[in-house]
């Protein structure tokens, strides 16, 4: 399966969406709440990659998608 980037942009867009939307929030809150929301965005999108493989334990091949 390849990697889910469509999945990505949307999370992506939504946090932006969030913030637009919450004018309440101070600078330095809003910096750690985006750096939250994107880094596991960026986690669940790398998650989304499958690698296959065949072999030994210390002779392997195959491919990452």
């Amino acid at each position: 399966m390849p990697l889910d980037k469509p999945g990505l942009k949307a999370a992506i867009l939504q946090i932006a969406q969030d913030f637009n939307d919450n004018d309440s929030i101070d600078g330095e809150t809003a910096a750690e709440q985006f750096a939250e929301k994107l880094s596991t965005a960026i986690d669940v999108f790398v998650k989304t990659g499958t690698v296959n493989t065949t072999g030994t334990a210390s002779a392997q091949t195959g491919t990452i998608s």
